[in-house]
């Protein structure tokens, strides 16, 4: 069942919209555990309703979201994507590759074009150095009708707004030392740009309406574990993330997924 802050926000989406119907049917929290907790259902039920069976997972690297023997039992194909060359060849030969920067120049990737129904990334677009190309480039990717949705860190939660403004390797060494399992060989931390990872739709409709999508959907959610190890901060931060979920303070929401169709 839907909490009564998250039934709202879905309630102003448009009726007439296949994506608001979509996140209808999927139900939604708007509190970050749930939007950890729910990705890889929210991706497969927006397969299933969309009929999406042509998937690109952006930055999956060596570590899709689907392993290989679930794309069968799917229904789908996919393709995964990374900048890196050496992440994708960690993969087995069973999945379709593609390397490139998907904010960078795409020419190379032509015979792609319009080859996706659903393309989809977990906290990915938040290290692009431009988040508007990479939406556009997604836009000439997906096929007409196609989805694109990223889970992204948005600003301006505290954290993130410290993540942006500080040296790349002084926040590096912050987050090693709250998450000590972020290490370079098992989860490495990158550069970090936050480019157009916003949760307000007046900041983020104008932008991806204008690169041609037709529906655009943002979904916040509220809260972080970056206080969880300090007692006064952390009871403090429920009670404000308690406020803003609340009001749907977008500009202190914490994540989003941003889904936007062609």
């Amino acid at each position: 069942m839907l909490d009564k802050t998250a039934g709202d926000i879905l309630k102003r989406l448009d009726d007439g919209d296949i994506l608001a119907r979509a996140f209808r049917e999927l139900g939604v929290r708007n509190d970050r555990d749930w939007a950890w907790d729910n990705y890889e259902t929210v991706v497969r039920g927006l397969a299933r309703i969309l009929h999406a069976h042509r998937l690109l997972e952006v930055g999956g690297g060596r570590d899709p979201l689907f392993k290989a023997d679930e794309l069968k039992s799917l229904g789908v194909e996919m393709t995964v994507n990374d900048i890196s060359q050496t992440e994708l060849d960690v993969l087995p030969d069973s999945y379709r590759k593609a390397c490139f920067d998907v904010a960078g120049d795409i020419s190379a990737m032509a015979h792609l074009r319009n080859s996706f129904d659903l393309a989809f990334s977990r906290m990915v677009f938040e290290h692009v150095a431009d988040g508007q190309r990479a939406w556009s480039n997604l836009y000439q990717l997906l096929a007409p009708g196609g989805v694109a949705l990223a889970f992204v860190p948005t600003l301006y939660a505290f954290p993130f707004v410290v993540n942006r403004l500080l040296p790349d390797d002084v926040a590096a060494k912050i987050v090693k030392a709250i998450y000590p399992n972020r290490t370079n060989d098992e989860d490495p931390v990158f550069p970090a740009r936050y480019s157009w990872t916003y949760a307000s739709e007046r900041k983020m409709k104008p932008m991806l309406q204008g690169i041609g999508y037709r529906e655009v959907v943002i979904l916040p959610f509220y809260g972080h574990g970056y206080f969880d190890r300090f007692p006064v901060v952390r009871e403090i931060h429920a009670q404000f993330t308690a406020l803003a979920r609340k009001y749907d303070w977008r500009t202190v929401a914490s994540y989003a997924y941003i889904a936007a169709r062609k």
